[in-house]
């Protein structure tokens, strides 16, 4: 009796320990944290995407690069989630954004225009860093070398070409002599392309008279005062500028002068034309060296990429309103035209 007892015994004990086992294995059929389950909050990489102020050429960037990453396979809400912060033109708000995405440990930080860029740069020197729509990456101080930035930043550049702006202006408004330069002064890309206007104006024997803003407030008085200076401005891609296009566009077409900028979305908000870069092709781009920072390639061993694709912009209406005729061939050679 007590040899038959000590055998059952045995066997359910033998028989615990098995459903024990059975118990705590893995299933086969459940989702693991590295099943790769694009609905699992546990694999979500977090990206940081901060605007200096909001304006259509940045917005476009914006929206593209999304685009492009959910078309790459990477879905907000899915195996991503993104932050998008708008600084509203402020300085102060730009630090306070570039802290929050340096201390939260984001995966990626996305810089879209010059000054976010130089934000978020100073704020980490670990978590990998893409901007977009930065005119001048060397001069801003962004990389050091556009083939080989190291460190942990990248991104796409806008340099537009003041020169060749000036060239289609001259193509449209043949008289032009004297050309106001309208822009942030503290705005390094903008800068840069003026600086290049001023090398255009010296060789062509014209002048510039400049009126330099510090906010989107400042832009209504400038424009006003280079009213009967000037035979034509030149505005360059210019974040603050750009978000008060509207006013400028206002102002200039009541003095009947022609506006001529450096962006695709500043012609469709009232400028006369422009010779620049597609910035949903830009978006693009951007989103593109996204994907393969995501998937593990480092910012600095990317290479800075320049658009190269340039294309004319026109707005019909604009021209309209200040009696200029717009010459067939720049019509015909335009990539879009705005207005009627």
């Amino acid at each position: 009796m007590k040899k038959r007892l000590a055998v059952m015994i045995s066997v359910i004990m033998t028989l615990a320990l098995v459903f024990s086992l059975t118990a705590c294995a893995p299933s086969k059929t459940g989702n693991s944290v590295n099943s790769g389950n694009t609905g699992s909050t546990d694999v979500k990489k977090k990206i940081g995407i901060v605007q200096i102020v909001e304006h259509p050429s940045l917005n476009t960037i914006r929206e593209s690069l999304i685009k492009e990453l959910q078309a790459k396979g990477f879905k907000d809400g899915e195996n991503i989630t993104i932050d998008y912060q708008n600084a509203q033109g402020d300085q102060t708000n730009l630090k306070t954004i570039a802290q929050k995405f340096a201390s939260n440990k984001y995966d990626l930080i996305v810089a879209i225009a010059t000054p976010s860029a130089q934000a978020v740069v100073s704020e980490t020197k670990d978590i990998p860093i893409l901007f977009s729509a930065c005119t001048d990456p060397l001069g801003s101080g962004l990389v050091t070398n556009m083939e080989k930035p190291g460190a942990n930043v990248t991104g796409t550049s806008d340099a537009v070409s003041a020169e060749k702006i000036m060239g289609l202006a001259k193509r449209i408004t043949p008289d032009i002599k004297r050309i106001g330069a309208l822009y942030n002064s503290s705005e390094t890309n903008s800068v840069s392309v003026i600086n290049n206007l001023k090398d255009y104006a010296k060789k062509n024997n014209m002048s510039v008279v400049e009126a330099t803003v510090t906010n989107s407030s400042d832009v209504q008085q400038a424009v006003t005062s280079l009213v009967g200076k000037v035979d034509a401005i030149f505005s360059p891609i210019d974040n603050t500028v750009a978000s008060a296009m509207p006013v400028v566009a206002q102002v200039a077409n009541k003095a009947k002068l022609p506006v001529y900028v450096g962006a695709d979305s500043m012609v469709k908000d009232g400028g006369l034309a422009t010779y620049g870069i597609n910035y949903d092709v830009l978006g693009k781009e951007t989103g593109d060296m996204a994907v393969e920072i995501l998937k593990g390639k480092k910012a600095g061993d990317i290479p800075v990429k320049t658009m190269t694709d340039m294309d004319i912009y026109l707005n019909k209406t604009t021209a309209k309103a200040i009696g200029i005729n717009l010459p067939d061939d720049v019509l015909k050679s335009a990539a879009q035209v705005f207005g009627n």
